[in-house]
């Protein structure tokens, strides 16, 4: 097979919302350079950027220590002047996050104290004052309000991006997977793509790209699938978004309620332990290797019990049960009614990455480079909400090792 040949300045593999956002910010600072973004699938937003939540988030979960806590509030605020300029829509929720027993007040308290530190507005409140929000909200004694919580359609959002990146004349490469490098180069199905420097923001498979650089060969994204199941009640029925006090030793909010950008509601996510990186739904996207890889590193986790992985497994299978799931949510607001949760919606895979020398999951951002290039090895939620800030972060890194300095 014959191969085209392609040079480029700035070569970014995948054409995600990380991909998209940093390709931007390249361009923003190097005018003049070229920069071509590859993405396997025939079109965008196909894997996580288009399956996700669609949440802006406030920004008060995460340490003030960490990335997350760096990004979020401000990416909230980019992303809401973004859609807004364009004419896309939001919806500007809110969201509540609720009590289910007295032993999760002190988590409520903790929440506030973690947006207190990042300087993200919340509000402590009684039972009263969360019913008047959403009267419909079950809590215990208190409920934290986030005001500046909101929903957004991400596949807008995604391609009102990717015609920026055409006004801004970067080349976005469909149907192109990577599928190997030699040297300097990158290898296509199409043609061989010499890069000045290399971006990798491949998503579920950015470990695997890392290692054939040789970086971040400790960690390998272990793979959760997202379900959400879509309520038929009446827009409106809800009036904001419902969370749990999530369990902040892992990554995972817990299943609540999301009031999406049209003002249904939906219940989820799940995170189950997938079998294979793209294992949506049958056998779509099956990789035998990849699955026996996978089945080994999970009945390892499950036997040694890393991170709590044996009970959180288990208590997510049994979230495959719709009735399950919805009961699950029913603690959280009055009058659920199962018949009202009947249809699934499009399933997401999240890319966790799992450090197998420490054993645990890596919680925040993640970025490994070298002079020839970084790989963004972990950006799971809230990548989306804070990729402009964090695409910036990345190009600042790039313009680090371009001066000879090692990462941070």
């Amino acid at each position: 097979m014959a191969f085209g040949m392609k040079t480029t300045d700035y070569l970014v593999i995948g054409g995600g919302i990380v991909g998209l956002t940093i390709a931007l910010e390249l361009k923003k600072r190097y005018g003049k350079t070229r920069i071509v973004v590859l993405e396997k699938e025939k079109k965008l937003a196909q894997h996580g950027s288009g399956r996700n939540s669609g949440v802006l988030h406030a920004g008060f979960y995460y340490t003030a220590d960490s990335l997350k806590a760096r990004f979020t509030k401000d990416g909230n605020l980019r992303w809401k002047q973004f859609v807004q300029e364009r004419g896309l829509r939001l919806n500007p929720t809110g969201k509540l996050v609720v009590a289910q027993n007295p032993s999760e007040v002190e988590g409520l308290r903790e929440l506030k104290r973690r947006g207190d530190l990042n300087g993200v507005e919340t509000h402590l409140i009684s039972v009263q004052e969360a019913k008047a929000i959403e009267p419909r909200v079950k809590t215990t004694e208190l409920a934290l309000w986030s005001p500046n919580t909101a929903t957004v359609d991400p596949q807008e959002c995604m391609a009102a991006l990717a015609q920026e990146c055409a006004q801004q004349g970067i080349e976005i490469l469909l149907a192109s997977p990577y599928q190997g490098r030699r040297g300097k180069s990158v290898i296509t199905p199409q043609e061989v793509i010499d890069a000045g420097f290399v971006i990798n923001a491949a998503g579920l498979h950015a470990d695997k790209v890392a290692h054939d650089f040789g970086i971040g060969e400790r960690y390998r994204i272990l793979p959760f699938k997202g379900l959400y199941v879509y309520g038929s009640e009446p827009v409106g029925s809800l009036r904001t978004n419902i969370y749990p006090v999530p369990d902040l030793r892992n990554t995972f909010l817990g299943v609540h309620f999301t009031v999406t950008v049209d003002g249904k509601a939906k219940i989820g996510p799940t995170a189950i332990p997938a079998f294979w990186r793209e294992n949506y739904s049958g056998l779509q996207g099956f990789d035998p290797a990849e699955a026996l890889w996978l089945l080994r590193d999970e009945a390892l986790l499950f036997f040694r019990n890393d991170f709590g992985f044996r009970a959180l497994a288990l208590e997510e299978i049994k979230k495959y049960s719709r009735g399950y799931l919805v009961s699950l949510a029913s603690k959280l607001l009055e009058g659920v009614r199962p018949e009202s949760y009947t249809t699934w919606g499009r399933p997401g895979i999240r890319a966790q990455l799992y450090d197998h020398q420490a054993q645990k999951l890596v919680m925040d951002f993640m970025i490994e480079g070298n002079p020839q290039g970084i790989h963004i090895l972990n950006a799971i939620s809230p990548a989306w909400t804070a990729s402009m800030p964090f695409a910036e972060y990345v190009v600042d890194k790039v313009e680090a090792l371009h001066q000879g300095k090692a990462l941070a």
